[in-house]
């Protein structure tokens, strides 16, 4: 059974949970990570920032009115630049303090759990997103 819950009531209790120390699971919505994180279907353990935010680390954070699970793809001083897996050149800007959780771990299907690394070859990769992710998108998914 599925319930509709308001989306600021909902980041608002997961800010909460991150901001006392506490680890929350959640399953994140879209294609905006894909290959690595399966929206729907795979998800994700969040954890509050313990250190320096990272290139390379997968964080929630609200940027604007919207939130967002993408990896950081540069940092400058307190500015971050963040960029889903999934997106060939969209990239979105914010400050370390709008970053609500870091993702710790990744559940996929058959219980297998994934520590998410800092996709360097990723993100080297980037001028070829467009068809790697046409392929996976056909062969794959």
């Amino acid at each position: 059974m599925r319930k509709v819950v308001d989306m600021e009531l909902y980041m608002g209790g997961i800010s909460t949970f991150l901001a006392e120390g506490r680890e929350v699971v959640m399953t994140p919505k879209g294609s905006s990570m894909l290959p690595f994180i399966k929206g729907d279907r795979d998800s994700v353990v969040l954890a509050s920032p313990s250190g320096p935010l990272e290139v390379g680390d997968i964080v929630l954070a609200k940027v604007g009115q919207r939130y967002i699970m993408h990896r950081i793809f540069a940092v400058e001083g307190d500015s971050l630049t963040l960029m889903g897996d999934g997106n060939i050149y969209g990239t979105e800007s914010c400050s370390s303090s709008d970053v609500i959780g870091v993702v710790k771990e990744i559940h996929k299907e058959g219980s297998k759990v994934v520590r998410p690394g800092k996709g360097v070859l990723w993100r080297r990769l980037r001028p070829f997103r467009r068809y790697i992710l046409a392929i996976y998108k056909r062969v794959i998914l």
